[in-house]
């Protein structure tokens, strides 16, 4: 119910780190267990591509209703039952929005986030919505194991590729973040001399001075770790009147303050930050389809705090939105997503 989910929202409002991958990217078995519902899946997923035709009720079925643990396994277990690439045999079978999704869903979660950002690069322009949410607000370990994934599947370094890619304070905000150097919290460490330290660092690289010092700031908030950067959060607020979302929301403009109220959105308030993400991709003229995929895909395994923070913030689900924003066989998959 709403009540309930909205009761878990503010349970869960609190606990700020955010793990996307499962413990099998992390923690890689060379010689996993396997156990039948992974089976199952590759069986039906199977059926539903043979012969003549694909049955998209059936394919959308069997890989919406998988979750990132069971996608960690599937393509190589599939494989080695079929003989066949998956993400090929899916690409070859569907297009539109819905092949997009399904062939993201195709791939273990690391390798879906390289494709994402391999694909949010191609042609004229990047997409930066897709791109900088990826990135930023990543564990240290999670950031590894994307670097090793989009290596291992391009054969490039993510942070040479990216290089080439963005320019300016998100380039440089985004490069700080790929460094993986989020400090471990160490309440020895950081006490509260250090968040005034440092709510004081930040002041001072940006409204205490003529001219702002991007990476200054940036370099605070993406060693800081959460616990910490809630406490400078509380002094900056305490000693200059607002929150760190307003100290670089002065600073910054255009796609690098989106980029930094999203990397403080993640460490503060990780479940609202992304249920703003999903509105941003329904907003305006038109959705962003590609962005709207990828936060469902992404964040599958939080979305019911996730939805529980949407509800609270816009007065509807996620899943009265998707139905509200696309129609068809793409609609159906994100439901399904959403309901696994």
């Amino acid at each position: 119910t709403t009540s309930s989910l909205t009761q878990l929202y503010h349970q869960e409002a609190n606990k700020m780190s955010i793990n996307l991958y499962p413990k099998s990217i992390l923690e890689p078995d060379l010689t996993p267990d396997i156990s039948s519902d992974i089976d199952d899946k590759c069986t039906e997923v199977y059926e539903a591509c043979k012969g003549w035709g694909t049955d998209d009720s059936r394919l959308l079925k069997a890989l919406g209703s998988t979750t990132p643990a069971q996608r960690a396994l599937i393509p190589l277990r599939f494989e080695q039952m079929h003989e066949k690439n998956l993400k090929k045999l899916v690409d070859s079978e569907t297009s539109g929005d819905f092949g997009i999704a399904l062939e993201l869903l195709s791939l273990s979660p690391d390798v879906a986030e390289a494709k994402i950002i391999k694909m949010a690069c191609k042609g004229i322009g990047t997409d930066e919505d897709v791109l900088f949410p990826i990135i930023l607000g990543r564990t240290n370990e999670e950031m590894a194991a994307l670097k090793k994934a989009f290596f291992n599947t391009y054969d490039k370094d993510l942070g040479k590729y990216l290089d080439s890619e963005l320019g300016g304070d998100l380039e440089t905000l985004v490069f700080n973040a790929l460094q993986g150097v989020e400090d471990e919290y160490d309440p020895g460490f950081h006490t509260d001399d250090k968040a005034k330290e440092d709510a004081e660092a930040i002041y001072e690289a940006g409204q205490g001075r003529w001219g702002t010092n991007e990476a200054g700031m940036f370099k605070i908030l993406c060693s800081a770790p959460k616990e910490h950067l809630k406490n400078v959060n509380h002094v900056y607020a305490d000693k200059y009147g607002y929150t760190l979302f307003k100290a670089f929301e002065k600073e910054l403009g255009g796609l690098s303050e989106s980029a930094a109220l999203f990397a403080i959105g993640m460490k503060l308030k990780p479940y609202e930050t992304v249920a703003k993400l999903i509105k941003k991709a329904c907003a305006g003229f038109g959705t962003n389809e590609f962005l709207l995929t990828c936060c469902i895909i992404r964040y599958q395994g939080v979305m019911t705090q996730v939805d529980a923070a949407h509800i609270e913030l816009f007065g509807k689900s996620i899943e009265d939105r998707v139905k509200n924003e696309v129609k068809g066989k793409y609609e159906k998959l994100l439901v399904e997503l959403l309901q696994a």
